[in-house]
């Protein structure tokens, strides 16, 4: 984790400011159970950001219904989403780029009609929804 950033915390302190379910998927590397989050078939107008730290994320504009029982967008805004193969080599995962956050995984070649046929799978606890002014 890149030091200096006042999104970095130690795990005791993002322990502090997270509730027991966003401390196990944002900071344990969890999963939301599908079909359960607040975001799933949510679809209003605004920015989804970084449960843990705030940085805008998504815009809704990205978001779309692909049926898997969590929020899926096509693409992140620029630089604020990192990718890292998991150890097992099935899946990319996602993490917010400022505080390191678990969001999820991102899959491609599904065959969605997005512009990039990616689906960034996130789970709703690792995200906040503020609408469009």
């Amino acid at each position: 984790m890149t030091t200096g950033n006042s999104a970095q915390k130690t795990e005791e302190e993002w322990r502090a400011v997270l509730s027991p379910e966003q401390f196990r998927i944002l900071r344990q590397k969890g999963t939301e159970a599908p079909g359960t989050g607040e975001y799933d078939k949510f679809f209003e107008d605004g920015v989804y950001s970084c449960a843990a730290c705030a940085t805008p994320l998504y815009k809704s504009t990205t978001k779309f219904n692909s049926g898997c029982g969590w929020p899926a967008f096509y693409e992140g805004f620029p630089g604020a989403i990192n990718r890292t193969p998991d150890p097992d080599g099935r899946r990319v995962e996602i993490t917010c780029a400022a505080c390191g956050g678990h969001l999820g995984h991102v899959f491609k070649g599904e065959g969605f009609k997005t512009p990039t046929d990616e689906r960034h799978c996130v789970n709703s606890i690792s995200i906040k929804f503020a609408p469009s002014s």
